[in-house]
């Protein structure tokens, strides 16, 4: 039962796929980070599927990779996208770090987050127009591997502050058991993924550890530490970089 309300809370946090409304509390925290890259594999079917479908269909390459940048987008609700813009207003305000971690908390979107926000779907939408069959279930396991990073460097990373998103799943969580659990997740992940086609699942396997450590080292040097705003930073730049690397091949 406590499994199931794990489940539950991390499809409620981080996704708008409808669940059941139960009370949060210590226990069914705990593990919640372990199924956060559950959602990827939501993401990552929907996309495989929908590439399946407009095939079948005969649906344009251009419907075909609009619909596949949205589907991560309308299943978590933009949650993770919302990090990338706060990140990038902070990052371009050249402000000290204190001014920086307040920039992260203010609602509003400031021009650079619009800027970035044009930039990273036109990026997106683009390389996402050359993708062929091959490279698909790759991509779709993407989603997943992207997820089990960002729930590790929340169970790893030091937080910048003792409130927030990532600070509160961070101190509810059962560290030791979530490393290990996310740690054999992206594993598995990335070996299925070199299984798949060796060539494309390695590139991307290392490509998502490479953007970890580098937003790590960001996260590090511009805030103290991580947050949720970050953890999402880094989520929606690994996607971005795995579907580059990927896709080029």
């Amino acid at each position: 039962m406590i499994i199931l309300e794990s489940i539950v809370v991390a499809f409620s946090m981080y996704s708008k796929v409808p669940m059941p409304q139960i009370e949060w509390n210590e226990k069914n925290m705990k593990n919640t980070l372990c199924f956060f890259p559950w959602i990827g594999a939501a993401v990552g079917v929907l996309v495989w599927l929908w590439f399946l479908v407009s095939d079948l269909l005969g649906i344009g390459i251009i419907l075909k990779a609009a619909v596949s940048v949205l589907i991560p987008v309308l299943v978590t609700g933009g949650i993770h996208l919302d990090g990338l813009l706060d990140t990038a207003d902070a990052l371009s305000s050249w402000q000290p770090m204190e001014r920086r971690l307040e920039i992260l908390k203010d609602s509003h979107a400031g021009a650079f987050a619009i800027i970035v926000c044009c930039g990273y779907f036109l990026a997106l939408f683009g390389i996402w127009t050359e993708a062929v069959p091959e490279d698909i279930s790759v991509l779709a396991l993407g989603f997943f591997l992207s997820r089990a990073l960002s729930g590790f460097g929340i169970c790893t990373f030091h937080c910048a502050k003792n409130s927030g998103l990532a600070a509160t799943f961070a101190q509810a969580a059962d560290q030791k058991r979530c490393r290990i659990i996310l740690v054999v997740e992206a594993a598995i992940c990335m070996a299925a993924m070199i299984w798949l086609d060796p060539a494309r699942g390695a590139t991307a396997s290392a490509s998502a550890v490479i953007v970890c450590l580098c937003c790590r080292r960001m996260a590090m040097k511009k805030f103290g530490g991580i947050t949720g705003d970050i953890q999402g930073f880094f989520l929606q730049i690994c996607e971005l970089v795995m579907a580059y690397v990927v896709i080029l091949q």
